[in-house]
């Protein structure tokens, strides 16, 4: 079985190796980048298992590194930022990053969040998707299609791209139309339980996923904010 490969891109060669022996470690192949052009090139030609991206880098900076190779790669992303401005880590989740973790931040912490994006699955073992796919098909708001298995989603026969977070956070809402999800039970669902972030991770990729379905969450046509409870996918009418 194929050990998981972390690529790590930061400009300080302090910080490259203090992750490096961390992750090493634990078992994890270790590739480094030191620029925004190298990691692209990187996730392009070797293919990670996840990446930990530092915001502030030369080329190129990581968000617009993150939102190069969100346009050919779902390969999970975890920034690190010196910045403290919550503006920042917005930014960063808005082009795709699926965590995000502050400097100066724990190494210990650092590994727990690669091991949490490690256990998310990518697909659903054959039964259990079966059974998702045909429950979801059945219960979706109209013009809303997810596809389990094949990890699609369509808006009125249209092709909607998603991050594998953002498809994880529709998959969880898809289960369950109607049914009210919190956005503790979205990062126990999507993240793990036990998951070490905070719950405006939820927020972020819902107002992503919004955009991308086209919805509009002051009338929403899929998916509805329940103000104080959470999140819940529109029901069919």
């Amino acid at each position: 079985m194929r050990r998981p490969v972390i690529l790590v891109v930061d400009d300080e060669p302090p910080i490259i190796d203090l992750v490096r022996g961390y992750l090493e470690r634990e078992g994890y192949g270790v590739l480094t980048a030191g620029d925004g052009p190298s990691a692209v090139a990187a996730v392009r030609d070797l293919a990670p298992d996840v990446v930990i991206l530092d915001v502030m880098l030369p080329g190129f900076d990581g968000v617009e590194t993150c939102r190069r190779i969100r346009a050919f790669s779902d390969v999970y992303v975890l920034m690190l930022t010196a910045r403290s401005e919550e503006i920042d880590r917005v930014v960063g989740l808005s082009v795709g990053a699926d965590d995000y973790l502050a400097k100066p931040f724990s190494p210990r912490e650092l590994v727990a969040r690669v091991k949490a994006l490690l256990r998310r699955p990518r697909t659903l073992p054959e039964t259990a998707a079966e059974d998702a796919a045909s429950a979801e098909r059945t219960a979706e708001p109209s013009g809303l299609a997810v596809d389990v298995p094949r990890r699609t989603a369509t808006v009125d026969g249209r092709r909607v791209v998603l991050t594998a977070t953002e498809f994880e956070v529709l998959a969880a809402l898809a289960r369950d139309p109607g049914v009210v999800l919190s956005r503790q039970a979205l990062l126990d669902a999507v993240w793990g339980i036990g998951f070490v972030g905070d719950d405006h991770l939820v927020d972020v990729h819902v107002a992503n996923l919004r955009r991308k379905l086209g919805d509009d969450a002051e009338a929403p046509r899929f998916v509805e904010t329940v103000r104080g409870a959470g999140y819940r996918l529109v029901e069919s009418t």
